[in-house]
């Protein structure tokens, strides 16, 4: 996982801010925390997205789909081709250094 440091953190909200609004979606809120900045919007059919930088610069996207009928979900017939984690308690830290994400000044 990429670590997003405090100096980048506008630049990579701004980024899906454009990307989301340019998609349709609607922004609902926007925390603008130093610490722990945040945007929420909701897509035209009613999914919510929310993404959440946390702690050293972790970053999280959440979707939370409309109501819906609850239904069987075969399990997947491939193998995973990244981490997931099982049986951890918690997920681990970022540990990636990108040149730009990453860098300590705008």
């Amino acid at each position: 996982m990429t670590i997003v440091s405090p100096e980048r953190r506008g630049n990579f909200l701004g980024v899906v801010d454009r990307s989301w609004r340019n998609s349709g979606y609607r922004m609902k809120s926007v925390n603008n925390d130093p610490d722990v900045p945040a945007m929420f919007a909701q897509t035209k059919d009613g999914f919510g997205v929310s993404l959440i930088v946390g702690g050293e610069g972790q970053v999280f996207f959440e979707v939370d789909t409309p109501c819906v009928e609850e239904s069987e979900v075969a399990e997947s017939t491939t193998r995973a081709t990244a981490p997931t984690y099982d049986g951890q308690e918690y997920i681990p830290r970022p540990n990636i250094r990108s040149p730009f994400w990453s860098a300590g000044a705008p």
